[in-house]
């Protein structure tokens, strides 16, 4: 009787402690700006759109932002707040957020609706909309979703949360899948939105360690390849995807791979998949997916099945998109993405 008295009351608090993010999320609804800010949907893709057809990379940074958002005291647009006197170490100067990207066109977008319809739309759901268009122009429309808004924009951004919440790119499986977890993420969740390594790139530093890996879990040709162009400064940025390298960099260190590589660079699909069983990725955290049973099979079923891919990543960026701020937490809706009210 004491026992299950004591479980019920932990059922009862787990429940409890899980209410306030359900409630948060119920918030969220389709066409939420429908009669405030009519058109704001079109008026983010277009300059989604432009900074695109100007450079893809712009595209995979924005990508990267929901989940780098997102997984710090949730989707409130936290990590576009610039360090300031007060606050000189806010979610940017993070070593995990090394190389965040498209803060510019963040800006553009939000002064183009602050245009539009000031004091309306939050740079949270700037950032969600933002990433929904652009997984969708780098697939050539086959990762669509419908995203939700209504998000607040928050007032707290703090480098240590992001070093903290953030999975890490020398992470071993078991610290992924613990870091995933806390989110309530599985272990299939981690794997697919990992696939997002098709696209961007990498510091060197990210990866260091992975110079001096073994031929069982790098390739030695394309370790060699990384190498040379680590050596060529003391932090270099390094594509993710080798399929999008430089033509002479393959040439040079990976001839074989030169007839894989793909004309249209930072093409968001399954290739990610097909790279990570062929040992030819950059990240520690990448290889470690092919360490465990069930990360393993679920590389090897995307590598397989492209569609399918397509389909669980949309959804599991509208999961990601429906991460609340911690209970209690003040909102706002900033007049620039960069600074708090």
């Amino acid at each position: 009787m004491k026992v299950s008295a004591l479980c019920a009351a932990a059922v009862l608090l787990l429940l409890v402690a899980q209410a306030p993010s359900a409630a948060e999320a119920s918030h969220l609804k389709l066409g939420y700006y429908k009669k405030t800010c009519p058109g704001v949907e079109k008026i983010v893709k277009y300059h989604v759109a432009k900074a695109i057809k100007a450079n893809r990379a712009a595209g995979a940074a924005l990508v990267r932002l929901i989940f780098h958002d997102c997984f710090v005291r949730g989707c409130d647009g936290s990590v576009l707040l610039d360090p300031t006197p007060a606050n000189p170490k806010t979610e940017k100067t993070a070593p995990v957020n090394i190389g965040l990207a498209a803060f510019d066109v963040i800006d553009d977008i939000k002064a183009a609706l602050e245009s539009h319809c000031p004091g309306t739309v939050s740079c949270a759901d700037i950032v969600i909309y933002a990433a929904r268009d652009a997984s969708s122009l780098l697939s050539n429309g086959h990762v669509h979703f419908a995203a939700p808004a209504g998000r607040l924009d928050g007032v707290i951004s703090r480098a240590a949360d992001a070093q903290r919440d953030l999975p890490d790119s020398t992470f071993t499986i078991s610290e992924l899948i613990r870091n995933f977890r806390r989110k309530n993420f599985t272990v299939e969740e981690l794997v697919i939105l990992s696939g997002a390594h098709a696209i961007g790139v990498g510091h060197c530093s990210s990866f260091r360690a992975r110079l001096s890996s073994p031929p069982s879990q790098i390739v030695p040709a394309y370790r060699n390849l990384l190498s040379a162009k680590c050596a060529a400064g003391p932090d270099p940025v390094v594509t993710n995807n080798v399929r999008d390298e430089d033509p002479r960099a393959v040439a040079a260190s990976f001839p074989s791979f030169l007839k894989k590589l793909r004309k249209a660079k930072d093409f968001l699909d399954n290739s990610y998949y097909h790279n990570n069983l062929a040992r030819i990725v950059t990240f520690n955290s990448d290889w470690q997916l092919l360490t465990e049973k069930e990360a393993l099979g679920h590389v090897k079923e995307y590598a397989e099945n492209g569609t399918l891919w397509d389909e669980d990543f949309s959804d599991a960026l509208v999961k990601l998109s429906k991460l609340p701020m911690p209970p209690h937490s003040k909102g706002e809706i900033r007049k620039s993405c960069r600074w708090v009210n």
